[in-house]
């Protein structure tokens, strides 16, 4: 074997190093995994398999869980029941065979509305307004520019529950408690920080030529700004955009304080789904599992950007 061929590169990892890392990878997503698996399992699981024990992995699967989610029932007497017509789909049969019957549909489809559009409204505002501030710290000279980025950051330091009391107040003589704007406002102001630190990072990697080049051709700073500078900041965009939903779609402790009826987003009413004789665990499992999927779908719809890496469209010197 010749010893061009025999060289290892310092750079390169050995196979060992690689099989040993994938197992890593591999352990830590099946045990991540494992929770998220339980819960979807729990969703189709019937009230009497769910609290069971030992555990049930093995079970007959029912929907009770989602029609216990969507619908309210009220318990009836055998006799009136059968004075009723033919069941009404597979919810009403499910009640029916524990002498109850769906009374209405129940408040978790508003709820899964609210937190949607609270959410990615959020969203949408923190990352416009923090590209905009970034690209204002990155591009121009702003006075004690060091000292705004750094109280800008300061503004995460501090746990946002900490400041839940006064804005329960403010929000309550202005008049934004209880409605989505309010929430809108409210995330948006605490993932503005987030967003502009992380978008500065990526379009500080983005050669000012680029611009140069267009405004020399003719175009406005803005004009440049939208049709150089955006598009090559997508992988920034796009994982800001990730963490700022994220924050917003889970955040519970605002959603409790700040919400009680017309904006009460889906985290703080899972918890409360009541089924007969306590906890329907099925229900908040299935409230759960349909939780998940906006965020997985945002996920996967941005991965491919995500992918792309931080220097994409860096000049090569």
């Amino acid at each position: 074997m010749s010893t061009a061929n025999a060289a290892h590169s310092v750079v390169e990892p050995s196979a060992g190093t690689r099989r040993f890392a994938g197992s890593l990878v591999i352990l830590y997503a099946v045990i991540t995994m494992i929770p998220l698996i339980w819960i979807v399992l729990t969703s189709f699981k019937s009230p009497d398999d769910a609290i069971s024990y030992p555990p049930k992995v093995v079970f007959s699967p029912s929907f009770e869980g989602f029609c216990n989610l969507f619908t309210t029932r009220s318990r009836q007497t055998p006799e009136f029941i059968q004075t009723l017509g033919p069941p009404q789909g597979l919810c009403d049969s499910i009640a029916r065979s524990r002498n109850m019957v769906v009374a209405g549909p129940s408040n978790y489809v508003p709820r899964f509305v609210n937190s949607l559009i609270i959410a990615f409204g959020s969203t949408v505002l923190a990352v416009a307004l923090g590209t905009l501030s970034a690209y204002g710290f990155s591009r121009f000279r702003v006075p004690l520019k060091d000292d705004l980025l750094f109280f800008i950051l300061s503004t995460r330091m501090m746990p946002p529950i900490a400041v839940a009391i006064p804005i329960y107040l403010m929000y309550r003589t202005i008049g934004l408690s209880d409605t989505r704007l309010g929430m809108i406002l409210l995330y948006t102001s605490v993932n503005v920080s987030l967003a502009v630190w992380l978008l500065k990072g990526f379009i500080d990697e983005i050669p000012r030529e680029y611009e140069e080049a267009a405004m020399i051709d003719g175009y406005t700073r803005f004009q440049a700004f939208v049709k150089v500078v955006l598009p090559q900041a997508t992988t920034g965009i796009a994982a800001t955009a990730i963490f700022c939903l994220i924050f917003a779609w889970n955040e519970y402790a605002f959603a409790v304080l700040l919400t009680s009826g017309n904006a009460q987003t889906a985290p703080p009413f899972i918890p409360i789904i009541i089924g007969e004789g306590g906890q329907d665990w099925p229900a908040v499992a299935a409230g759960t599992t349909l939780f998940l999927v906006p965020i997985v779908v945002f996920t996967v719809l941005l991965r491919k950007h995500l992918l792309r890496g931080i220097t994409f469209g860096a000049v090569r010197k």
